[in-house]
């Protein structure tokens, strides 16, 4: 089994070159379990990460920090004689290799990696590095930047168990590490996980019910389609993209003032409900606005790479800060589309991946001309309105325009009291000009004409204004006018990307070391030479590079987004490293399955939802999770999937789940972001005049985790505490911490305990009447799945002991009970209810109910 380092440290393989990185102990990876299957050693799957890890910092890409011109990564350097007469690789030699002899020499002044970059490589590795050059020092590219190309499907030797591709490919590696695959999870299980993964919501009793009785042969792929055409599922799936997007409703650094750009959040909301195909959802939103006939959409989708932050600090250089924004552009792109870490080459070429810094800021150009300057106002912005707000907006305007007609009525009182009006603007030009103020320029010069030389058109245009502006007889509906008009919703706008105009396109330079300040070689938009041609006949601008990033040519685009969705599924990617498909990442578990599911989304037509439900359909999506003891052995991190993963719920899953259980979850979609109940002085700032949080009432206070308000300096606490990231910076994936404040927030924060409160008055209203029925509804819905005696006994023991300890306390029985939900409703027994709720409580805090298992 070939051993695999758990972090980056820096091989030398010249005595007098000293190069310093920090050095961890070597960790195993399943990737490469079964190298020792036929003995033979895979460059890519073997070699390059040892290579990559110890050694690449000093004898890889970057020409201006590599030692004794000796690259590793490329065999023509790697096997020919250096200046000193030494030989790294002696293809077929190991023994004659200088990188064998250094890499296991005890002589501290000639051991690699030295000393400073920390200790050696493992035994296993070394062997490893002796078998690859014994057989030749073969080297492949590096995978993720060959085009995916299928493969035939791997035979299994248990063909009953595949329903899908995908199952092939999962089974052969199970068999092939002499492991078996668990079984069908039961029905209650899996509707719970499918729930949970395609919708971030429990399923209903009623959903369990149905599902769980219907014996038709497609009754789980009836579910699947039905929980994909559920709009939860947008909101489910767009909180995973906001992550990479970055959203944030203020704009960050020091002062972090107030944002508008929900509309954007709304926008992927919808596009994952329409199902918009994934490379129309890319090219909307690197380059929306350019697009043909641009619609109202698209140049919303724009504000993808608006999510940039906006320093308003005073005495801050504004193109500073712009140059800040480009760049970020530029490595979100990179890291969202491709997996790639671009935005190590901003300062130098990258020391591991085909990206030179010339060649990151050509890619720097194709986002450098747009209008956007670190505005305080963040324009260039659209005003759009929502769909309710259009409807009204509609209504009032046909009420005004119904008012409207009533100026069209003639009489010989509005007649005279137009000639009096007429006669009083005349006079002295003072006079004119006092009495005139506020009167348009086209009726100013009717006025000042004869009557006799008015024409007809004239005449009616002076009348109408005289009616519908000054006429007492009409004030009445002038006012209602003006109060319909002061009534329309206002608009809320959001900023978009606007391309330069011809004549003020910027000059690209490189920046040397990254300095805004300090420019170098003048360059042109053009993509890594190491990757596919731009599209012939693209327009050399963001349009061009939106679809080079979905050609068919491209590598990567594909195998990073199936690669996501994966991971959102099973707790893990097929490459663990979603953020880096480079020679610095993780190589795939399986790459067949990788490039066919790759594959799969591109040929038809980059379907979203259709790709998920090949994934929840499959026979590995649907087992077990219960693990024994040979499986944890052998698959301790479960990269086999010989067993369904468990891990906990994500920050916003977890609170949605809590409100949906108490019965108290609005699902109203869309709008301004909200303010559900958060600690007193968090927006407390010493320079920032936005410093309330001004708790929304109502409905709003209990709507789903993804309309909460986002500020990047103070994220809203609850979810903090769950690993929400602050959304200054792209994060491709959260790391899942285990503290004693998640309990203690889940135990004691308003939302969860009005949460608990709620599932009390459910327990009590649709429970039954007996404790033991009320328990035993309590535990299903909670658990989704029939409760056991042993557990309804404990939940029973515990309700009897807070209802007694509640009748002795009516004062504190009150308190549990009605704050922060409010009165209880008519009828209900206080001391009662208090007791639920501590049961209420305890359950929302079960580990199967944290848990997607």
């Amino acid at each position: 089994m070939r051993l695999t380092p758990s972090r980056s440290i820096v091989g030398r393989l010249i005595k007098p070159t000293v190069c310093v990185v920090a050095f961890a102990a070597c960790g195993m990876s399943f990737a490469c379990s079964v190298a020792k299957a036929d003995d033979s050693v895979d460059f890519n799957r073997d070699v390059r990460p040892i290579l990559s890890k110890h050694c690449l910092a000093c004898h890889g890409r970057d020409e201006a920090r590599r030692a004794k011109q000796l690259r590793l990564d490329v065999r023509e350097s790697a096997v020919n004689e250096l200046a000193d007469g030494v030989v790294a690789i002696v293809p077929g030699s190991p023994d004659d290799s200088e990188l064998i002899e250094r890499i296991a020499s005890t002589d501290e002044s000639l051991r690699m990696p030295p000393r400073k970059a920390g200790g050696r490589l493992a035994a296993e590795q070394i062997e490893i590095l002796r078998r690859w050059i014994a057989q030749g020092a073969n080297y492949d590219e590096h995978w993720a930047f060959v085009k995916p190309k299928r493969r035939p499907i791997p035979k299994v030797v248990n063909k009953s168990w595949p329903i899908n591709r995908i199952d092939y490919y999962i089974l052969a590696n199970i068999e092939r590490a002499g492991l078996k695959p668990s079984n069908e999870a039961d029905r209650y299980l899996l509707i719970r996980r499918a729930s949970l993964d395609l919708r971030g919501l429990p399923p209903s009793p009623a959903e369990i019910d149905s599902f769980v009785n219907d014996a038709s042969p497609n009754a789980y792929e009836r579910m699947i389609d039905r929980f994909l055409a559920d709009p939860a599922f947008g909101e489910r799936w767009a909180r995973v993209w906001l992550d990479l997007a970055r959203y944030a409703d203020s704009a960050g650094y020091g002062s972090d003032p107030l944002r508008t750009i929900w509309r954007y959040r709304d926008w992927v909301i919808d596009a994952f409900n329409k199902n918009v195909p994934y490379d129309r959802f890319t090219i909307a939103q690197i380059a929306g606005d350019l697009l043909p006939k641009a619609t109202i959409d698209d140049r919303i989708a724009t504000a993808f790479h608006r999510n940039t932050m906006t320093n308003t600090e005073g005495g801050t250089d504004d193109e500073e800060f712009r140059v800040a924004a480009v760049k970020d552009r530029v490595d979100v792109t990179a890291q969202v589309w491709m997996g790639l870490t671009a935005g190590c080459a901003k300062c130098h070429d990258h020391k591991y991946d085909p990206i030179t810094q010339k060649e990151y800021y050509q890619l720097f150009a194709f986002f450098n001309q747009t209008e956007d300057a670190d505005r305080p106002d963040e324009s260039p912005t659209i005003r759009v309105e929502t769909d309710e707000q259009r409807r009204e907006i509609e209504r009032i305007d046909a009420r005004i325009a119904e008012l409207k007609k009533k100026f069209d009525t003639a009489s010989v009182e509005l007649a005279l009291g137009q000639a009096k009006w007429e006669e009083k603007l005349a006079g002295s030009r003072d006079l004119k000009k006092k009495n005139r103020a506020g009167i348009p320029d086209r009726i100013k010069a009717i006025l000042d004409k004869p009557e006799a030389s008015r024409s007809a058109a004239e005449e009616d245009d002076l009348a109408r204004y005289y009616r519908s502006n000054v006429a007492e007889e009409f004030k009445s509906v002038r006012d209602e006018i003006a109060k319909l008009e002061k009534s329309k919703p206002e608009i809320a706008t959001v900023p978009v990307m606007v391309e330069l105009p011809a004549n003020k396109k910027r000059e690209t330079h490189i920046l040397i070391k990254g300095n805004f300040l300090t420019s170098g070689e003048k360059v042109e938009a053009e993509v890594p030479k190491a990757f596919h041609r731009f599209p012939a006949g693209a327009p050399v601008n963001r349009l061009g590079l939106a679809y080079w990033l979905v050609d068919r040519e491209n590598p990567l685009t594909a195998r990073v987004a199936v690669n996501r969705y994966w991971a959102r599924f099973f707790g893990s990617g097929l490459v663990e490293t979603e953020e880096d498909f480079g020679t610095q990442g993780d190589p795939p578990v399986s790459l067949d399955l990788l490039d066919d599911l790759a594959l799969e989304y591109q040929e038809h037509g980059w379907d979203t939802k259709a790709i998920m439900k090949m994934i929840v359909m499959s026979a590995t999506y649907r087992q077990s999770s219960v693990a024994f003891s040979e499986q944890i052995e052998r698959d301790p991190r479960n990269r086999l999937l010989s067993r369904a993963p468990r891990f906990r719920l994500d920050a916003e899953t977890v609170r949605d789940q809590a409100l949906a259980l108490g019965g108290i979850l609005s699902r109203k979609m869309f709008g301004p972001s909200v303010f559900p109940p958060q600690p007193d002085g968090l927006w407390q700032a010493a320079f920032n005049g936005q410093r309330t949080w001004a708790t929304s009432a109502g409905e709003d206070r209990r709507r789903r985790g993804i309309y909460t308000f986002w500020r990047r300096t103070v994220p809203y606490p609850s979810m903090a505490v769950f690993d929400a990231p602050s959304r200054e910076v792209c994060i491709s994936r959260r790391f899942h911490t285990n503290t004693p404040l998640q309990a203690l927030v889940t135990l004691n924060d308003p939302v969860y305990f009005e949460a608990a409160q709620g599932l009390a008055r459910r327990i009590v209203c649709e429970g039954g009447s007996s404790t033991e029925d009320r328990a035993r509804f309590a535990l299903k819905t909670c658990l989704c799945r029939p409760a056991t005696d042993a557990r309804v006994n404990e939940i029973v023991k515990l309700y009897r002991r807070e209802l007694d300890r509640f009748a002795r306390s009516p004062d504190d029985a009150l308190a549990v009970a009605t704050l922060p939900i409010g009165a209880a409703p008519s009828g209900m027994n206080v001391a009662e209810l208090a007791a639920w709720t501590v049961v209420s409580n305890a359950l929302l805090n079960l580990d199967a109910v944290l848990m997607r298992g």
